[in-house]
């Protein structure tokens, strides 16, 4: 069953590991995918959620020890990373509303015109990327959805490739999770990434140079063959 648990609750949150983190005490949703990745939201910032712990991990919800029950917490809730040492404690002082939902079969997203034309655009001008690559499969699966292409660079090497119109540090998120998964197939193993997109932003090129992914800015017409770079001018 692909359920997913929402949980309104009044916590606060520690994150401890690669980084340290503090979120007071506030109302806030709390959310359990059915991939093991748990989310603190809040009402603002949008989608992104406050801090969060990316599968593999576990969730363990203990009672409180004394100092805590003093501090009026009635649940602890442990989320561990399998593979580091990062641990998200979630100490729950009020829970207001929880239920669960079953989600049913994903069909996974569905690209929008211009997005999956890039991705066929792509496929098609793997050397785009780089001499001597070759297309092993569009639409890679993995555990956790497709990976837009699967290549062999001149190499042989395995590489992922995530393709946006905009690229950003979601697009880059994805990209890491995805590799994670990839670098566990010793067939495949080591598996670089590459982010192709037609704009790219200076943040999400940080994050990705920080996570060993080469960043490809895409030019639609050039794929498409209404333009030319080498016969422009400037």
């Amino acid at each position: 069953m692909r359920a997913v648990r929402l949980v309104i609750a009044r916590c606060s949150v520690d994150y401890a590991g690669r980084l340290s983190a503090h979120l007071p005490l506030a109302q806030r949703l709390l959310v359990i995918k059915a991939d093991g990745s748990v989310l603190v939201h809040s009402d603002g910032g949008s989608y992104k959620p406050l801090n969060w712990m990316s599968p593999p991990c576990t969730l363990e919800i203990d009672e409180p020890g004394e100092a805590d029950v003093a501090a009026g917490v009635e649940q602890v809730w442990t989320v561990r990373h399998t593979k580091s040492e990062d641990r998200l404690v979630i100490s729950v002082h009020e829970v207001l509303h929880d239920v669960t939902h079953d989600l049913g079969a994903d069909p996974g997203l569905v690209k929008d015109g211009v997005e999956g034309h890039l991705q066929v655009l792509l496929a098609q001008h793997v050397h785009t990327l780089g001499e001597g690559w070759t297309l092993v499969r569009r639409e890679f699966p993995t555990a956790i959805g497709p990976v837009d292409l699967m290549c062999r660079d001149a190499s042989g090497a395995a590489v992922a490739v995530e393709i946006k119109r905009r690229g950003e540090i979601d697009g880059v998120e994805q990209l890491t999770r995805y590799l994670e998964l990839l670098n566990r197939d010793p067939l495949l193993a080591p598996v670089t990434g590459v982010l192709a997109a037609q704009q790219i932003k200076p943040q999400a090129r940080v994050l990705a140079a920080d996570r060993g992914i080469r960043c490809v800015t895409l030019d639609y017409d050039a794929l498409r063959g209404l333009d030319d770079p080498t016969q422009r001018l400037f």
